[in-house]
């Protein structure tokens, strides 16, 4: 067998075969991943129960039980769930986590070579399939079949495939590649089974230790734009019982928070959040040196300044008016009753019809302050979807505000999920923290539609400069048909 380490060949017209955990991953742990299926399809009770049963998982790995250990996680996490729900979550969450933990090295190789890509792994392969193919380009994946009865996972699995030790992987790998057929050259892990590598005409094992540089976000083979899930980081067993330790604080955190902006005027209320972990920054009014003279406010005709801001959370027009210290009103497209009852400030719900849309941010901004988030929906990761032209129409002073947050345990937007509880997870946050950034104000309501769809652009752009965010022509349809297979009208609130 050779040695990984200085392995270069890039023949694009040979096939490869690799192992996923260990080889291609860095971790060989697949805990983490069954957590997230058991969270966001089944529910934290069930998360919760995996995590209880992980000492025993721990002991039966330890002694070399380790097909168990895989049928016990199975078990635990896919008992009574539709297939459809696990394979949601494979596409929604599981996605960055296999993203965050790729091999660099062990990436380098695989996507040099053009041939058919053969990937093993013990997990169920409707988990990984769908990163498999949509990033890696993989031709067939060999993995754990679960068993499902109807649309419903048995929590069992399917006798034969990659989830028994020894000769398993060879024969499944034999069968897929024909069997006169060679795959000219093998990637496995020192600590996993390595039989597959008797079908591979050149031999390269990995060691735990080797090269173990995960790869860089500007390395991803694709842009990596939306997923969804409540977990940030990866919930291996410490930091996911560091998680459930924290969540009872947490929900007293997210109450007294919640409170503090009801109750409080906005200049007491700052300090208070403060001292309890919530950090607001504004940052001073970026001058526009690069902006046309033409898009100067000259004499504002509406009463109220329209706020045009990216959109990180709900939080978003709330804490704008703590940190700018004025009443705002704003408008949203799908706000829960929950969220609608605990907002401090004014909120309405647009229609999805231009002209009476047009007409309600109309009225509301001769009434006061109205911010707008002409994104139409979140964005995760540091891109920025299109901007609706509308709010360019009906405002004479539109403040451009370019918005940061950040939570290190839990994301506070969902398009799977229970919107009721964006908020409130992201208020659960041991320190999360926000940052906007105001723009001088630019002119709007011009004499053309044409000239608001460049206004639209025109801030869209200023804004991603500011963050360093990439501008793109993505919108909230396609955000949800792929997280959530709708158009992100019918919500569960």
């Amino acid at each position: 067998m050779g040695s990984f380490s200085g392995f270069i060949d890039r023949n694009t017209q040979r096939s490869i075969a690799v192992q996923l955990e260990g080889a291609l991953l860095i971790s060989t742990d697949l805990f983490p991943y069954f957590v997230l299926v058991a969270l966001e399809a089944g529910g934290l009770l069930r998360a919760v129960a995996l995590l209880l049963f992980y000492p025993i998982i721990w002991l039966l790995n330890l002694t070399r039980h380790r097909t168990t250990a895989l049928h016990a996680m199975i078990f635990i996490s896919t008992f009574g769930l539709k297939i459809h729900s696990i394979k949601a979550v494979a596409k929604a969450t599981l996605q960055k986590f296999f993203l965050e933990d790729i091999r660099e090295s062990s990436f380098k190789v695989f996507s040099g070579y053009g041939g058919k890509k053969y990937v093993l792994t013990r997990l169920p392969r409707v988990m990984v399939e769908p990163f498999l193919r949509e990033y890696l380009d993989v031709n067939c994946v060999i993995g754990t079949e679960l068993k499902v009865i109807g649309r419903t996972c048995s929590g069992l699995v399917v006798p034969t495939g990659a989830d028994r030790a020894e000769m398993e992987w060879f024969q499944a790998l034999k069968v897929a590649c024909g069997d006169d057929q060679l795959i000219d050259v093998g990637l496995a892990a020192r600590s996993e089974d390595r039989s597959f590598l008797l079908l591979c005409k050149e031999h390269y094992v990995i060691s735990p230790q080797e090269d173990a540089s995960p790869l860089a976000r500007k390395d991803y083979p694709k842009p990596f734009i939306f997923h969804d899930g409540r977990l940030v980081t990866r919930p291996d067993p410490i930091r996911f019982l560091a998680v459930f330790l924290w969540f009872p604080i947490g929900v007293f955190l997210a109450v007294t928070r919640v409170l503090v902006g009801i109750v409080f005027p906005y200049k007491v209320a700052l300090p208070i959040l403060a001292l309890n972990g919530f950090r607001i920054r504004i940052g001073v009014p970026v001058t526009q040196k690069e902006t046309d003279p033409k898009s100067v406010v000259e004499s504002p005709k509406t009463k109220g300044t329209l706020y045009v801001c990216n959109h990180q959370t709900l939080l978003d027009p709330v804490l704008l008016s703590t940190a700018i210290l004025r009443r705002v009103s704003a408008v949203t497209y799908s706000l829960s009753s929950f969220s609608e009852v605990i907002s401090p400030i004014p909120t309405v719900r647009l229609t999805r019809d231009r002209f009476k849309d047009r007409e309600i941010m109309r009225s509301m901004l001769e009434r006061g302050d109205l911010v707008v988030c002409p994104e139409g929906t979140t964005c995760r990761e540091q891109y920025l979807l299109r901007f609706s032209p509308l709010f360019a129409e009906i405002a004479d002073k539109i403040v451009p505000v370019a918005v940061r947050a950040r939570g290190g345990m839990f994301y506070g937007t969902t398009a799977r999920g229970y919107k009721w509880l964006d908020s409130p997870f992201f208020l659960m946050n041991p320190f999360p923290w926000y940052e906007f950034n105001l723009h001088e104000p630019v002119s709007g309501r011009p004499d053309s539609k044409e000239l608001c769809y460049d206004i639209a652009n025109g801030i869209q752009m200023l804004i991603g400069k500011t963050l360093g965010f990439e501008c793109t022509n993505l919108t909230r349809r396609d955000k949800y048909r792929m997280l959530a297979g709708n158009d992100g009208i019918d919500q569960r609130n």
